[in-house]
């Protein structure tokens, strides 16, 4: 099996939200996933996004995809890239389709000067992390992600 990537577009987008649901799903998730084809199309490619997505295909067909974000780096003065969320479809696992995506994003990393490449895996999802151990990625054990979202953060805001 042989696999390409390529930059996202619009027509893209019912594929994108069939793999964040399905994504959701794995990671037990699902009730948590609010996108629609309209807000992925917005804030994936409308004026002033600040994502990027590529497709992995199969014969033409969507097999997977990846969404990233530019982070910076105070210490290294330097934009980083941030993998969002990465996802194959269980037809087309095991086959280095994953791997190629997470290639893609290096590539993508190092020719635009990024300082870092970065992303975050649950601490149950062993396959994922035996993949990423593979490549060298190192586990940041010494920070603790936190995040506000909901009634939480209106309420810090003041809303």
């Amino acid at each position: 099996m042989s696999f390409t990537i390529r930059q996202a577009d619009r027509a893209d987008v019912p594929a994108i939200l069939r793999f964040i649901t399905d994504l959701a799903i794995y990671e037990k998730a699902e009730h948590e996933v609010l996108a629609t084809p309209e807000s992925l199309e917005h804030t994936l490619f409308g004026e002033g996004s600040v994502t990027g997505a590529a497709i992995l295909e199969s014969d033409g067909v969507a097999a997977g995809f990846a969404i990233w974000f530019y982070s910076y780096s105070t210490w290294l003065a330097r934009k980083g890239l941030y993998l969002e969320d990465l996802y194959v479809d269980p037809a087309f696992r095991g086959k280095g389709g994953g791997k190629l995506l997470l290639r893609y994003l290096a590539k993508r990393a190092v020719s635009e000067d990024c300082g870092r490449f970065e992303w975050s895996v649950l601490d149950w999802n062993e396959p994922a992390i035996r993949v990423y151990e593979a490549i060298g990625g190192e586990p940041q054990s010494e920070w603790i992600r936190y995040r506000l979202t909901g009634e939480a953060l209106k309420a810090f805001a003041g809303e």
